[in-house]
């Protein structure tokens, strides 16, 4: 039998009442009856890490985990943290007023795209290992802190057994054998992104996304909560059901990493970058999930402009409900890493804060990401503009969540605001890609055709 993860019924239900624990509905009443009957029938809680489990489910278990996962979907979350457009802008005091999108220097579009090359690059060899396993990684290789890419040489032979690298990525993203910008999904979405604003322009609209998916995106490389909505498309379902229906991923990162072309073709205006990040996340998520699509689109976009890491993130909470667990976690983020030099002391308050969230969840990640940001700045204001870049993808990856992603987000904002990617992190212009037509396209294609995409915006 085919283990699909992050598919199978009986290996939701677990997610979906850890879900319930994160948005306020653990304690009630019919949320613990729901769990009391989904264990007396030998349900198992959700995997730490992993998508499906072991084996097939016992007899009756997936009739019982389809119709609790529709029972716990009726159970409306008391947090107040609305997913509606509307409902967004009306809880944020300080929504930005609409601006005319700016040129800004072709430079900084580049960088933008070469920083989330690098960081996405940087953080893959180690996606899935924990935070010791990585610092025990670079330490052993002389890359402690991380100021480049990982390497297999000189890995004493019982740390690369206990903390082997992924399986997927060390083929092609350890310094020994990159050639190139390797695929992921990372990439795939910023591509799918550009696409969707050729296709449709300003007015694209979440069906066009849907649309897109469908014609460009394997169905083999989607995952957690864009599995679910993809399967819910071929289901029938129509946004925004396909982010609600047997989704318990809705609140995890995916939308986030969907969302750095909408910032970058919104320059100086982190309102429009914002909507069009809501109008694409809606497909597959709900609430913090989509919040986190909204502050990094805000902080893409701001970061073609901005003189300041502060500037940056001032942008990106100005988009959130202020009163929302992502807003939160990154105000408190930004606060320690203002106040701690020492970067695996900020990571030790993350993870005090957030260590019971999955490795892949918005809220953990995009704190992460703030305090990687502050961080790289500080390091970067002491010891020069290469320094900075080095130190904001350095510190996304060992924090030791979903490390190519919060890195790939971290590199495109820190090397907008630098203007450019140092050339130690960067490689053959060739980016490689599972999407029709984009095989083998190049970084600086993409950057012209994002500056294209501006041009139009401003006519």
């Amino acid at each position: 039998m085919i283990r699909l993860t992050w598919a199978q019924p009986e290996d939701l239900v677990g997610h979906e009442l850890r879900q319930a624990a994160e948005d306020g509905r653990g304690a009630l009443p019919e949320v613990a009856a729901a769990a009391g009957r989904w264990h007396a029938a030998g349900g198992h809680d959700a995997p730490p890490r992993a998508g499906a489990s072991a084996g097939p489910a016992p007899e009756g278990l997936r009739a019982l985990a389809g119709e609790l996962l529709d029972e716990l979907a009726g159970i409306g979350s008391p947090l107040p943290e609305p997913s509606s457009l509307e409902e967004i802008v009306a809880s944020c005091p300080d929504w930005p007023g609409g601006r005319a999108a700016v040129r800004p220097e072709p430079g900084r579009v580049l960088a933008a795209w070469w920083g989330r090359a690098a960081g996405c690059l940087l953080g893959k060899p180690v996606e899935k290992i924990p935070r010791e396993g990585i610092r025990a990684v670079a330490e052993a290789t002389g890359n402690w802190p991380i100021r480049g890419w990982f390497t297999a040489k000189g890995l004493p032979p019982e740390i690369a057994e206990r903390w082997p690298w992924n399986r997927r990525s060390a083929a092609t993203s350890l310094a020994e054998n990159i050639d190139g910008v390797p695929e992921d999904d990372d990439l795939n979405y910023a591509l799918l992104a550009l696409t969707v604003l050729e296709r449709h322009g300003p007015g694209f609209t979440t069906e066009d996304v849907a649309r897109t998916w469908l014609d460009a995106l394997p169905a083999g490389r989607v995952f957690t909560a864009e599995r679910a909505a993809y399967r819910n498309l071929l289901l029938g379902l129509e946004p925004p059901a396909t982010a609600t229906y047997r989704n318990p991923f809705r609140e995890w990162i995916g939308a986030l990493i969907r969302a750095d072309v909408y910032g970058w073709a919104n320059p100086g205006d982190p309102a429009t970058a914002a909507t069009w990040a809501w109008r694409d996340a809606r497909l597959s998520h709900t609430a913090n999930g989509i919040y986190g699509a909204m502050f990094a689109a805000a902080m893409c976009a701001q970061a073609l402009v901005a003189g300041s890491v502060d500037e940056v993130i001032e942008a990106g909470l100005s988009v959130v409900p202020p009163g929302s667990r992502l807003a939160v976690a990154v105000r408190q983020a930004v606060a320690d890493a203002a106040a701690e030099p020492d970067f695996e002391r900020v990571a030790d308050r993350l993870y005090a804060r957030h260590g019971q969230l999955h490795w892949v969840h918005t809220v953990n990640n995009a704190a992460l990401l703030a305090a990687a940001l502050v961080h790289g700045a500080a390091h970067g204001a002491v010891h020069g503009a290469g320094d900075f870049f080095a130190a904001t993808v350095g510190s996304a990856v060992a924090g030791g969540w979903d490390t190519d992603s919060a890195a790939a987000t971290a590199g495109s904002i820190a090397g907008a605001l630098a203007g450019g990617v140092p050339a130690r992190w960067t490689t053959r212009d060739r980016l490689a890609s599972s999407l029709p037509g984009f095989d083998g396209v190049s970084i600086e294609s993409l950057a012209a055709r994002t500056l294209a995409l501006i041009e139009g915006n401003r006519q």
